[in-house]
């Protein structure tokens, strides 16, 4: 009991310090991680055991963590340093990508083929940020999408919030359709044993289908405010805002991102693991970047991967002490083994703690708590997963700090002087958020019960 309550005060004491922000998170999780060793594994559990299973370096060295996809996650309690390498390796990747220049040739020449008429911007944007959020970390796509409609906004004097709204639910929902597309896809998928394609064949045909309600829902909303578009006439800005610097650079970036999906989507198949994959991908990114390699390794996230780590094992010390069991054992309480009920209750539990807390951490606490749930009350792992990736993925964009992609988009369009308040935000976003959230209830009913 002692150690249980221990764990419980630090997560929530984590929890704490990531809402409110007062201090940055990557220090506030790995200061809770140190008093989970040894708070809850020093002196509540003092098993040192618990503590070398929680940092979870050993499989690190074996085999199966590089090679034969699956058999390093077998080991899914503490740090998933699966995750971390290939979150960083994707990492270093992009950052080649947007120094290439990729991400603004895309943007502008896409707004070019529809003549820069707002309204199929918009539609086209939608659907670009949807498709790039499925293998890019949805923070990036947004960084620069968001930017770039922004510029789009000033050339052809229109409103950029409801295209830069519209794109960050995009983006987080495109995320929810892959494993690689957003951080709590690539924890549930390391943590469980997913490949690329089960998440596609999943995930992605409820997220294929929201984009289409989605697409038709922001038109409605947003159609008066996108009208008032001006047509441009000045072709020389168009030419040289499509024009790309380095074309071997380019191209070299667009081989990678190429090689990176191939690997991703076969890498059941291929036995490498995306560990290995992660690692690979951003090896060969510095050797193409040559003198260039120590700027991109600089613009790594680093706090973002070291948040990751303190994380994990705070969400160990829960899981080593038996709490997730208890909170498992309370759904099912609830549910009263009626299935249904009790996807819907993960999913929309899942959904509304992500709408006011960081989805990441909420979706590695509720790993173990789902398998718990699969043992004790007889229903597939695979549909509690499923239910768990979409509320964690979509709940996130009901609110401005529900998912990393919402902060970043509201801020690049604050800093060029286009505020974007909760009640603005909130307004158009909740409904989309409610909308996709039913959609994903019922098609996870039909297809699995």
């Amino acid at each position: 009991m002692l150690a249980q309550g221990i764990a419980v005060i630090i997560f929530l004491v984590m929890f704490a310090f990531v809402i409110t922000d007062k201090i940055e998170r990557h220090y506030a999780t790995l200061g809770c991680a140190l008093a989970t060793l040894i708070g809850v594994f020093g002196i509540g559990m003092r098993d040192l055991g618990a503590a070398w299973e929680t940092l979870n370096i050993a499989p690190i060295f074996t085999l199966g963590f590089w090679y034969e996809a699956g058999t390093a996650s077998e080991s899914t309690s503490g740090i998933n340093w699966a995750t971390i390498i290939f979150i960083a390796g994707m990492m270093v990747m992009v950052e080649g990508m947007a120094k290439a220049g990729f991400f603004r040739w895309l943007c502008m020449t896409i707004a070019k083929l529809v003549r820069f008429k707002t309204v199929p911007i918009f539609m086209t944007f939608m659907i670009m940020s949807f498709i790039l959020a499925m293998f890019i970390d949805s923070i990036t796509v947004i960084l620069f999408l968001a930017a770039v409609t922004v510029e789009l906004a000033q050339l052809l004097k229109f409103n950029p919030v409801p295209m830069i709204l519209a794109e960050i639910f995009c983006a987080n929902l495109g995320g929810s359709a892959t494993m690689c597309g957003d951080p709590p896809n690539i924890i549930i998928g390391t943590s469980l044993g997913y490949s690329f394609a089960d998440f596609v064949t999943n995930t992605g045909v409820i997220a294929g289908i929201s984009l289409v309600i989605v697409l038709i829902y922001f038109y409605i909303v947003f159609r008066k405010e996108l009208v008032a578009g001006v047509a441009v006439e000045d072709l020389n800005i168009t030419e040289e805002a499509t024009k790309i610097e380095n074309k071997k650079s380019f191209a070299a970036s667009c081989v990678i991102f190429g090689i990176a999906i191939i690997l991703l989507v076969t890498h059941a198949q291929t036995g490498l693991t995306v560990a290995t994959i992660g690692l690979l991908v951003s090896v060969i990114t510095l050797i193409v970047a040559g003198k260039s390699a120590g700027e991109l390794l600089k613009k790594v996230d680093y706090k973002t991967l070291l948040f990751f780590i303190g994380l994990f094992v705070v969400v160990g010390g829960l899981e080593q002490t038996g709490v997730l069991e208890v909170i498992a054992a309370f759904i099912g309480k609830i549910s009263g083994g009626n299935l249904y009920l009790m996807l819907a209750i993960v999913i929309w539990i899942s959904a509304i703690a992500s709408a006011f807390i960081d989805n990441i951490p909420f979706a590695a606490t509720m790993i173990p708590v789902i398998k718990s749930l699969a043992v004790t009350q007889g229903i597939g792992l695979d549909v509690l997963s499923w239910a768990l990736a979409m509320g964690t993925d979509i709940g996130g964009s009901a609110t401005p700090i529900g998912a990393s992609a919402n902060v970043v988009g509201t801020s690049v369009a604050a800093k060029e002087g286009y505020p974007i308040g909760w009640g603005r935000y909130c307004k158009s976003m909740v409904p989309a958020t409610l909308i996709v959230l039913i959609i994903s209830m019922v098609c996870v009913w039909i297809r699995y019960l």
